[in-house]
C-alpha cells in the first residue's frame, strides 16, 4: 500500500508515522487479501485541525482521534455483512486525518504504548476507507474482530480488552 503522508503538526515528526502507516496498511491488505496496489493519504494534525474537520464533515465541533474519507461508498447494506471490496482502476482508497493530542491522551489514559495506539487507529481508519463501520452492532463486532486479528498478527494487544488497573 502506498502512503502519502502530510505532517501538519511537527510533534508527529518524533514518531515514525510513515512506518506505522505502512505497517497498518500492509496488515489490512494482507488480512483482506487485497494486493498491494492501493493508496491512501494520511494527514497528521492537531486537535484544533481535526475539530474543524469534524465540525465541517460530521457536524460535531469537537476533536476526535481519527477521521476517514473513503474515495467511494463500500459499506455493507446488511448489518454484519462484509463491505464491498475495492475495485479499480483508481487505486485511491481515501484520506485519513489523525490528531496528536487526542491520540496521546487516549494512549496515556489506557496505559498503552503510543505507537501501538496510533497503529490501531490507522488500521481502524483504513478499515473505514474499505467500508467497515461500527454504527450498527453486527458491523461493529465485525470491524472490532478484524482490527483485533490484524493487530494481534503485529504483536499488538486487543485494543478493546479492558486492562485491569
Amino acid at each position: 500500500m502506498e502512503i502519502d503522508l502530510v505532517i501538519e503538526d511537527e510533534r508527529w515528526s518524533a514518531v515514525d508515522l510513515e512506518r506505522l502507516a505502512e505497517r497498518a496498511g500492509q496488515g489490512v491488505v494482507a488480512e483482506l487479501e487485497l494486493g498491494p496496489d492501493w493508496e491512501i493519504c494520511v494527514m497528521a494534525c492537531d486537535d484544533a485541525r481535526i475539530a474543524d474537520l469534524n465540525a465541517e464533515f460530521r457536524e460535531k465541533p469537537s476533536s476526535t482521534n481519527v477521521l476517514s474519507w473513503p474515495s467511494e461508498e463500500r459499506g455493507a447494506e446488511v448489518d454484519g455483512d462484509q463491505p464491498l471490496p475495492p475495485t479499480g482502476p483508481d487505486p485511491e482508497l481515501g484520506d485519513i486525518a489523525i490528531a496528536f493530542e487526542t491520540c496521546k491522551r487516549e494512549a496515556d489514559e489506557a496505559n498503552k504504548a503510543f505507537e501501538d495506539h496510533v497503529t490501531h487507529l490507522l488500521v481502524h481508519g483504513i478499515l473505514h476507507l474499505l467500508g467497515y463501520d461500527h454504527i450498527r452492532d453486527q458491523d461493529a463486532t465485525l470491524m472490532e474482530t478484524l482490527e483485533t486479528k490484524i493487530l494481534g498478527k503485529m504483536g499488538i494487544s486487543d485494543p478493546y480488552r479492558e486492562i485491569p488497573g
